[in-house]
């Protein structure tokens, strides 16, 4: 059996790692808020500035929270009728901008809290003109409040612990043809950088099972005057009872021999890619558990998971 490979691939002494590491959210001015109603306003301020203008009808969304002290009792998000559009906006930052851009206050005051119940929803929301059905419930999250010499304060995350675990719940439901049809656009828009035209394009997704299914892709492409053909792709994906995901019988075929045998130049490298397992649980910290995942095909693809 392959043996199952962590993800992302860890760095080495030759390649360090380069992402910088989460800083504390700001919430605004400092002190932090002692009511559920300033909290709530403030977190409605941390999306907003989060996205910028890639955001759309923000005022629709409702947030509610409850706080005990410290605590955050409870905290409910529902994005219901929000769009967010990642197209015809400015670039995103470069990993060393981003890092210079979040905020890295000096903190003179920290203050250890939980998290007690955090729930994000929409039902829908518009992400790049894809309607996302999205349901995540995190319990027992600790975090601190930390407040800065800059007069500001804000959450950081406290990594969870065998002592302090976190269970929850998440599930993600697309339509599975809009799905296909945001796939088409983004792919034609990468294939046209290569002088290559994308003419038509299905994606079939079938269940085998709660934690299988196999996918089958079938592409029109052309290039220049002379040059069209289909392009077939195959594959079978699985996720065992150990949260190992597996990509097997890999197949890449065409028609038109001269693309066929193209393709057969770049069979070795797909098959390679996907040799490898993925341990879905490797990078989680030790306080969480991945302990189920599942898939559901039918109009619609859902995915789901649950936190032990």
């Amino acid at each position: 059996m392959t043996e199952p490979a962590q993800y992302p691939p860890p760095t080495t002494a030759a390649q360090p790692a380069t992402r910088p590491e989460p800083g504390p959210v700001p919430l605004g001015a400092a002190p932090r808020p002692t009511d559920g109603a300033d909290l709530a306003a403030r977190i409605r301020g941390a999306i907003a500035d989060e996205l910028g203008d890639r955001v759309a009808g923000l005022e629709r969304a409702h947030v509610a929270a409850d706080l005990d002290g410290a605590d955050i009792a409870s905290a409910h998000v529902d994005l219901t009728g929000v769009v967010v559009r990642f197209d015809g906006t400015p670039a995103a930052p470069s990993a060393g901008e981003a890092a210079e851009q979040r905020w890295r206050p000096e903190v003179v005051r920290r203050e250890r809290a939980t998290a007690r119940r955090v729930r994000l929803e929409a039902h829908r929301l518009v992400v790049v003109d894809l309607p996302v059905d999205l349901t995540a419930e995190a319990d027992g999250l600790r975090f601190d409040w930390v407040e800065g010499a800059d007069g500001r304060v804000g959450v950081e995350a406290v990594e969870p612990s065998a002592e302090h675990p976190v269970s929850g719940h998440a599930r993600v439901s697309v339509d599975k043809e809009g799905l296909v049809a945001t796939v088409r656009g983004i792919l034609a828009v990468v294939l046209l950088q290569q002088g290559v035209t994308l003419t038509d394009l299905d994606v079939d997704v079938v269940s085998r099972g709660p934690r299988a299914a196999s996918v089958r892709v079938d592409a029109a492409i052309k290039k220049g005057v002379f040059l069209s053909a289909r392009v077939q792709a195959t594959a079978s994906v699985t996720v065992d009872d150990a949260m190992v995901l597996s990509v097997r019988d890999v197949q890449l075929g065409s028609p038109n021999p001269l693309v066929g045998a193209l393709l057969g130049t770049v069979k070795g490298r797909v098959e390679a890619a996907t040799a490898q397992d993925i341990d879905l649980g490797a990078h989680l910290p030790e306080g969480v558990r991945l302990a189920d995942v599942r898939l559901d095909v039918g109009q619609e693809l859902t995915i789901s998971a649950r936190l032990a």
